[in-house]
């Protein structure tokens, strides 16, 4: 009986020591496990953002500038008791980075010319507001509209149809662009 004490003295250590390293190895384990998450959200955000600057640098577009061109615009003549009027262009933007037209300016004007944007009231009435920048998306482009964006003007001298209105318009990146409207009875596209 003190051999089989003896021989299972040797046969229990062995196990014990099978157990710990098994529960090392099971603790490791789900440490592993429990790490896996942190490791893999930043992996997979990372193959997300990869693959749209991959996207982004395949269309030809990554680190391009804004390209501004500008198509000669219109300007309303005024109508009814007022002088005041507003000038509308077609802005497109080819590169690949967004601009903005901060302003404008005419010799043609008295005074300022306002970057205004067309409103609604809840009951229907219209009006403007004053802006201080419109996006021009990269690759899209800007038209201004009497129901949209528009360059608001008090001509200096009386407006006839077919005048030139010569004006600067100024971007934040493009800087200033010189440019002509054409004066256009409201509602109409051509003198």
């Amino acid at each position: 009986m003190a051999d089989e004490t003896m021989k299972a003295k040797p046969a229990r250590a062995a196990q014990e020591a099978r157990a710990a390293k098994e529960g090392k190895a099971a603790k490791r384990n789900r440490r592993l496990a429990d790490a896996l998450p942190a490791v893999l959200a930043p992996l997979a955000a990372s193959a997300v953002a990869l693959g749209g600057l991959t996207t982004w640098v395949g269309t030809g577009h990554a680190g391009t500038p804004a390209r501004i061109d500008v198509v000669p615009g219109r300007v309303y003549l005024p109508y009814g008791d007022g002088r005041e009027t507003a000038a509308f262009f077609d802005i497109a933007n080819s590169g690949g980075s967004v601009d903005r037209l901060t302003g404008a300016t005419s010799p043609s004007a008295l005074g300022e010319v306002t970057l205004t944007r067309h409103r609604m009231t809840e009951a229907g009435g219209a009006y403007r507001d004053a802006v201080a920048a419109t996006a021009v998306p990269a690759g899209g482009e800007l038209s201004m509209s009497p129901h949209g964006v528009s360059l608001t003007l008090l001509p200096k001298a009386d407006l006839e149809p077919g005048d030139i209105v010569p004006f600067t318009l100024r971007f934040e990146h493009r800087g200033p662009i010189r440019t002509v409207a054409v004066v256009v009875r409201p509602g109409s596209s051509s003198p």
